[in-house]
């Protein structure tokens, strides 16, 4: 099956878009093989500026709808005139990508737009999966991976990444009005969600409630690189260089004794070089030859709806009455606004 036709003036700013919002990535894409970069770069950059259309303006309700409206129009094959749809759609065409996965991460953004906290530490799970684990999916679509186990374990990578992410920016989120850590880590800890949200603070408590993410991220990244030997031989470097550095992040976090608080963890573009340098000899040596008890293993219940999908486990049918529930949600507060 040939790859999909992207436009080299759409994937350029697909390029672009991924080079100025998502360092981590395109450093890790660079070790992809074309046939696979070029389709994930479009990917990754509708998610992105999907993404920062839902987070950054003001009217998160009306953003979802019109991602919603969005997504309509790629699976129609009329996608809306700019290069990140258009490239997406080539996409959606080319690998026959399951309308559930982009749905997953459209649910994800809907809940960031109602200010949907998360009880537990599995309804920080279901929204990583949603927003995170679904793309973790996706790219083994574009990959022509199939495989359930495979796909576990990409998803596994998926919630790795975004439990990181969630841990390096506790106090951004915080001060942006947002609180992805689990409530019952924090009452649990004598901690009012409310009162830390007015007055963020890198208490001995907060500090443990984000060492415990980390802790879980570390658990499922060793879980992911099972399922790196599942993938064509050209896909594991650049697989192997996004959970480096992804888990690089969180050593960094470490490295501030816990404080997402103060100032936001960094990594440096020397560091990344040598993570690429270092997932080139581990991806192609005996680290990541299959281990059948981890590989086998069944997916995290939080995300096993996206592993029947993308395998192809499920029919298709139309979105999910929960998603179907949010965006009514969000269509309801929208019309008010506009009243």
């Amino acid at each position: 099956m040939t790859a999909p036709m992207i436009a080299p003036s759409d994937l350029e700013a697909c390029r672009a878009a991924i080079r100025t919002g998502s360092l981590s990535f395109h450093a890790a894409s660079r070790l992809l093989p074309n046939r696979v970069r070029d389709p994930a770069l479009a990917l990754y950059a509708f998610c992105r500026l999907a993404d920062d259309a839902v987070d950054e303006g003001h009217d998160k309700a009306a953003a979802v709808l019109r991602l919603r409206d969005r997504l309509d129009r790629v699976y129609e094959g009329r996608p809306v005139n700019s290069p990140a749809d258009r490239a997406f759609a080539a996409v959606v065409e080319g690998f026959q990508m399951p309308r559930a996965l982009p749905d997953a991460l459209l649910e994800g953004m809907a809940w960031d737009a109602v200010g949907r906290r998360y009880d537990d530490l599995s309804g920080v799970l279901a929204y990583s999966a949603r927003v995170a684990a679904a793309v973790g999916a996706m790219m083994c679509v574009l990959m022509r991976v199939r495989d359930a186990d495979a796909l576990s374990r990409a998803c596994d990578l998926g919630l790795a990444m975004q439990l990181t992410n969630i841990a390096r920016d506790v106090g951004e989120d915080a001060c942006a009005g947002r609180l992805y850590l689990p409530v019952d880590w924090l009452t649990g800890a004598g901690i009012d969600p409310e009162s830390f949200l007015a007055t963020p603070a890198a208490t001995p408590a907060i500090r443990l409630a984000i060492a415990r993410l980390l802790a879980e991220a570390d658990r499922l990244y060793t879980r992911s690189e099972a399922g790196v030997a599942a993938l064509p031989l050209a896909c594991r470097p650049g697989i192997m260089a996004a959970r480096m550095i992804y888990a690089g992040i969180g050593s960094a976090v470490r490295r501030k004794d816990h404080d997402s608080i103060t100032s936001r963890a960094r990594t440096g573009g020397l560091q990344k070089l040598g993570w690429l340098g270092l997932a080139t000899l581990k991806a192609g040596g005996t680290a990541v030859m299959p281990q059948p008890s981890v590989l086998h293993a069944p997916p995290v219940d939080e995300v096993a709806f996206l592993v029947r999908a993308a395998a192809q486990q499920a029919p298709a049918k139309g979105r999910s009455d929960a998603l179907l529930g949010v965006l009514a949600q969000l269509e309801a507060r929208d019309r008010s606004l506009s009243a």
